[in-house]
């Protein structure tokens, strides 16, 4: 499978951005699809993730309340709506696809090529 994600660019505190991730391929609905980010200098971490059959999305505490994921199933697309955006939302966002419900950058063994969000303060 491959994941193409998008949406990145540069907003001032307090915007929003909507980032996409489309997949070629099979995406089951026993996967889960996430969204993962890195910092300049920081470990890549989780963001959010969404069961593909059910639809049940997971949030990291950073993230919640601001941010949410969704899916498109027959697009095979992954949307993450994030508003109030904050510097410190500053990363590459990857996105990813796993087996299994899981916040590890281990468990998931296809990833998009990131797309860039700068939030200016």
């Amino acid at each position: 499978v491959q994941l193409q994600a998008c949406g990145g660019g540069l907003v001032q505190a307090g915007g929003f951005l909507r980032l996409s991730c489309a997949a070629s391929g099979h995406i089951f609905s026993s996967h889960v699809m996430g969204w993962f980010r890195q910092a300049p200098g920081k470990e890549r971490e989780f963001v959010a993730a969404i069961r593909w059959g059910s639809g049940r999305t997971y949030y990291a505490d950073s993230v919640k309340g601001r941010s949410t994921i969704s899916k498109d199933n027959a697009e095979k697309t992954v949307y993450m709506q994030m508003n109030s955006l904050k510097p410190e939302d500053t990363a590459v966002y990857y996105c990813a696809r796993s087996n299994s419900c899981s916040t590890s950058v281990r468990e998931y063994a296809y990833w998009g090529q990131g797309t860039q969000v700068t939030v200016s303060s």
